[in-house]
């Protein structure tokens, strides 16, 4: 509403300029003169300004899709994807992850079809979290918005999500899946994706459900200052979630209804989670360290205590085992405070 607003200013103040240029014709030919160049000139001129002015609105937000081995998938959604962006004036980016199928041929036959499709392609495969960096850092847009390129997410879903962040200034909007099928709920990537939020949740406040959802709109400037932050894996949506959260960046989540893959094969599996909880850990052991090294200090220090009562009041003195345990968790705090120190400094230099 904004850019109508400024464009329809531009134009009605250029209009002004030439109602101005024209008066002064006026002054130096006959009666005659002016009305022509009102009447046709002026028409002419302004449709003229008014073109190149709609030719010159920029898009407001890119559209960043990893794909892998998901040239059954595309050929489906791309389409779907490509006349969205066109509608809306909206950039977007197709990142080929060095697939070994057709991906690569199906997204070049798309761009020929709209050249304002961007494909980057990679000659190794780097993982779900390279592919969304290496768009992420190619966007020029103000806003990002990542989807995945198995179709389960509904283009429809992308103006709420932008509605939603205008409405509060949101630096980050998740899509959060409200519609997930039996199927899904029984999987055992159902059950990995319940532990991976209870992990987060354990270590730091974390006022999100869909943690890892693969629709999310960011703020593109601060989503690539903590691009470094990130790993290439499929842990990069989780932890740049947390790295919000804990930058104090305003998050929300917006319900969006999701489809289920209809074509090609999923490449997330077991180590899948166990692979985002290590990412978890040690982004927090970055950021928040202490969430980490205060309870295990604490426990072995309360360990240590209860253990050494039972010999004190038998007049044995101190356990040398007791000792042990309450000397280590002296250690973990005073490890806990320095690596706190050097994640504030850390902080300050993002």
């Amino acid at each position: 509403m904004k850019q109508k607003s400024g464009h329809a200013f531009r134009i009605a103040k250029e209009n002004m300029l030439l109602w101005c240029f024209c008066a002064k014709r006026k002054k130096h030919h006959n009666n005659n003169f002016f009305p022509i160049l009102r009447i046709a000139d002026f028409v002419a001129i302004s449709k003229k300004f008014n073109y190149d002015q709609s030719m010159q609105i920029e898009p407001e937000l890119t559209i960043i899709i990893p794909a892998y081995n998901e040239e059954l998938s595309l050929q489906e959604f791309l389409p779907r994807v490509i006349t969205f962006c066109k509608e809306r004036n909206f950039n977007l980016i197709a990142i080929n992850d060095a697939s070994t199928d057709k991906t690569r041929e199906i997204l070049n036959h798309c761009q020929n079809s709209w050249p304002g499709m961007t494909i980057l392609t990679h000659k190794v495969n780097r993982g779900y979290g390279g592919a969304l960096a290496t768009g992420l850092s190619n966007t020029k847009t103000k806003y990002a918005l990542t989807i995945d390129a198995d179709g389960q997410h509904r283009v429809e879903d992308i103006d709420s999500l932008l509605q939603a962040r205008n409405a509060i200034d949101a630096d980050l909007v998740i899509g959060k899946r409200i519609d997930k099928n039996k199927a899904f709920q029984e999987s055992y990537r159902s059950l990995g994706k319940k532990i991976i939020r209870g992990t987060a949740r354990l270590m730091m406040k974390v006022p999100v459900q869909d943690l890892n959802s693969g629709m999310k709109l960011y703020d593109t400037q601060l989503a690539q200052k903590y691009l470094k932050l990130c790993p290439d894996s499929m842990a990069f949506s989780e932890v740049m979630t947390l790295v919000f959260l804990q930058q104090k960046h305003l998050v929300i989540e917006i319900p969006i209804k999701t489809e289920s893959r209809k074509l090609g094969t999923s490449t997330i599996n077991t180590m899948t989670a166990f692979e985002t909880m290590m990412q978890i850990l040690n982004i927090i052991m970055v950021l928040n360290p202490m969430r980490i090294f205060f309870p295990i200090g604490i426990a072995a220090i309360l360990v240590g205590i209860l253990w050494a009562i039972p010999f004190f009041l038998q007049g044995n003195g101190l356990s040398t085992v007791a000792m042990l345990i309450i000397t280590t968790g002296i250690i973990s705090l005073m490890l806990g405070l320095l690596a706190e120190q050097l994640a504030q400094i850390r902080k300050k230099n993002l």
